[in-house]
């Protein structure tokens, strides 16, 4: 209970020293926090965006286009003059007698045109269509598979922060141990029992747990800091404390160590590959006929301003891409060599993952005996320095004894505290390779 007491009092002060607000967090509330404003996330959303608004520029495909445009243009050309006077409706015998017709005045003439351009079958802009939309759903995808990455770096960091405070209580109660048998030893220096080294060497592991303390309670902060990171929020003045304390999770076992082909991140790259078909499309339509309408209305006169003679001009036009100096032909070589690549990288990354995946089964193992060794050596450091202890208050132990069963009791709980976070973040690790 005293050493409970001091653990408690030595945290408040800690924080309070600082002047540092401590804020308990729990890891279901972590586990159901939105992690949109973190910058990973944006940066996805971002890319997500840029698609699409790239995927804009494909309604050009369907829509008309439309300019507007207001011309001066003065000329004493024959051609051009007797053309110019015919657009503003004023032609009159005058203007047919040859004088004229080869050496005209020069004309002013203020044109307002408005031109029309209405696609109506052009099919490799749809295939080109179909392929940014494609681009764009991967993106998701992958944005999908960073916040799932995200989650479990959320729920790493937690358990760092866990282990931060439980090595912080552990080195506090080692403290609270050794200040304990400090003072037995004191008194026995005082009555002459035992010599000044024994009293030093006391001193000495209080000094190297003060120091360890120091290194925990920086542990404390970093996994604070990188919390308020992961979730883009300011740390400035706040300490987080988890809510629940490090434990080892129930015994984990998998019936199925395959990697999961639905994987987002390898459902991404499946998606890709859509993308080069409708390329490919695309170039074996750009030799399909192409059919757009197009409209012209104009307004001439010599005035500024003046709108009196006009005219209009429609029309369909089909054509054909006959030959483009096989440009099509050389595109189409390159998307079918990216499909073939895109396929290796896929086997290659789908083959690096299940090694990952087993990896991470394997470490599972190896971490789970380390924790039940490691508590074994706890247990039976723990039992050596009880024993110890109790021959010391006999007289039949020397204090440095004593103090090296303390010192080792201490750094296997801190090892077992470790394998039990090493478990800990290895289930959690295989749980996202594995979705």
């Amino acid at each position: 209970m005293k050493k409970i007491v001091f653990s408690l009092m030595a945290l408040i002060f800690s924080a309070t020293a600082f002047g540092q607000e401590i804020v308990s967090i729990s890891k279901s509330a972590l586990e159901n926090k939105s992690l949109d404003k973190n910058l990973q996330v944006q940066l996805a959303e971002k890319e997500i965006q840029l698609a699409q608004a790239e995927l804009l520029g494909s309604r050009a495909a369907y829509l008309p286009n439309i300019t507007a445009s207001y011309t001066y243009m003065n000329t004493n050309s024959p051609l051009m003059a007797f053309g110019t006077k015919l657009n503003q409706a004023r032609i009159s015998m005058m203007d047919f007698n040859p004088d004229q017709l080869n050496n005209p005045k020069a004309i002013n003439n203020f044109n307002t045109k408005i031109e029309v351009l209405q696609p109506i079958i052009n099919r490799d802009a749809v295939y080109m269509k179909k392929a940014g939309q494609v681009k764009a759903d991967v993106l998701k995808i992958k944005s999908e598979r960073t916040k799932e990455y995200l989650h479990f770096e959320l729920k790493k960091a937690y358990m760092m922060l866990q282990l931060a405070y439980k090595m912080q209580e552990t080195l506090q109660n080692a403290k609270a141990t050794t200040l304990a048998n400090k003072k037995v030893i004191d008194n026995y220096f005082k009555n002459g029992i035992i010599q000044k080294s024994d009293v030093l060497y006391m001193d000495v592991r209080i000094s190297e747990i003060d120091s360890q303390l120091q290194v925990a309670k920086s542990n404390i902060q970093n996994a604070s800091d990188y919390l308020y990171f992961l979730m883009n929020e300011n740390a400035e003045g706040k300490i987080l404390k988890p809510t629940e304390n490090l434990e080892y999770q129930e015994i984990f076992s998998a019936s199925d160590t395959k990697i999961n082909e639905n994987r987002k991140d390898i459902a991404a790259y499946q998606k890709s590959l859509d993308a080069y078909d409708y390329l490919i499309k695309a170039e074996n339509s750009k030799f399909l006929p192409r059919l757009n309408a197009f409209g012209t209305f104009e307004m001439n006169d010599k005035k500024f301003a003046s709108f009196d003679a006009n005219g209009y001009m429609a029309g369909v036009q089909l054509s054909w891409n006959v030959f483009d100096g096989l440009k099509s032909k050389s595109e189409k070589e390159k998307y079918k060599a990216e499909i073939e690549k895109t396929k290796a990288q896929i086997e290659a990354y789908t083959q690096q993952s299940q090694l990952e995946l087993n990896k991470a089964y394997t470490q599972i193992q190896d971490a789970d005996a380390k924790v039940h060794f490691t508590q074994q050596a706890w247990e039976q450091s723990k039992e050596a320095y009880r024993i110890r202890k109790n021959r010391y208050d006999q007289g039949l132990e020397k204090s440095a004894d004593l103090l090296t069963a303390e010192t080792l009791m201490s750094q296997k709980e801190l090892e077992m505290q470790q394998a039990i976070f090493e478990y800990n973040t290895a289930v959690e690790h295989f749980k996202f390779l594995k979705n």
